[in-house]
C-alpha cells in the first residue's frame, strides 16, 4: 500500500468536505498533536490525559508503515481543510490469531455525528479486506456508556460476545468494557 494514498476525497453523507488517506512518514507531528488533544478532553479513548511525547508518536508511526507495508495493518487518516480529524485502524494478530485484527477508531470534537464514523467504518473494512490476507474476524472493544459507538458497530453488523464489569476507567470512573466482533468474507 502506497504511504500517503488518498481512498476517499468528498462529502460524508451528511454533507462535511474530508479527505481520506494512509498516513506518510512526515505525519508524526500531527498524530501527536491529534492524540494529545483527544486525551485532554477524557473522550471514549484508551488515553485519559496522558500526554505522548513526538518521538513516541514517531516510533508508533514507522511501526504503522511497515505494518501496513507488510499488509499487517490498515490505517487511515481523516482531514477537513487540512486538518486532522480522525484516526481509523485495523491491526492484524499474528501465530495463531493470524485471521483476526482489531479494529479502533477516534473522531475529533466538533466532527462527530456528522457522518464521519459511519464512512471511516465503511472505508477501514473495505481496505482491510483487500488488504489483510486472510482476515476472517474483526474484534473491537467500547466504553459501556459509549451508546452513539455501539449503536454505529451494531449497524456494521457488529455483535457483542462479552463485558468486563468495571473493566475500563472513564473520566476516572469504572465503567463496563464491551468486546465485539464481526465476521467477515
Amino acid at each position: 500500500m502506497s504511504k500517503g494514498l488518498v481512498v476517499f476525497n468528498g462529502k460524508t453523507e451528511k454533507g462535511l468536505d474530508i479527505l481520506v488517506r494512509y498516513p506518510n512518514s512526515d505525519d508524526g507531528q500531527i498524530l501527536c498533536d491529534y492524540i494529545n488533544t483527544l486525551s485532554k478532553e477524557k473522550t471514549f479513548i484508551l488515553f485519559q490525559g496522558e500526554q505522548v511525547k513526538l518521538d513516541e508518536e514517531q516510533k508508533y508511526l514507522e511501526l504503522q508503515l511497515k505494518n501496513i507495508e507488510r499488509n499487517k495493518s490498515v490505517l487511515l487518516l481523516a482531514f477537513y481543510n487540512n486538518s486532522l480529524i480522525g484516526v481509523t485502524s485495523i491491526e492484524g494478530k499474528d501465530k495463531a490469531e493470524k485471521h483476526i485484527a482489531s479494529f479502533g477508531i477516534s473522531i475529533a470534537q466538533g466532527f462527530r455525528a456528522k457522518g464521519v464514523g459511519k464512512l471511516f467504518m465503511d472505508l477501514i473494512i473495505k481496505e482491510a479486506e483487500q488488504n489483510l490476507k486472510g482476515l476472517k474476524i474483526i474484534l473491537l472493544s467500547v466504553f459501556g456508556d459509549n451508546e452513539v459507538a455501539k449503536s454505529l458497530y451494531n449497524k456494521f453488523g457488529f455483535q457483542e460476545f462479552g463485558s468486563l464489569p468495571g473493566g475500563i476507567l472513564h473520566a476516572g470512573k469504572p465503567v463496563d468494557h464491551i468486546y465485539m466482533y464481526k465476521k467477515v468474507d
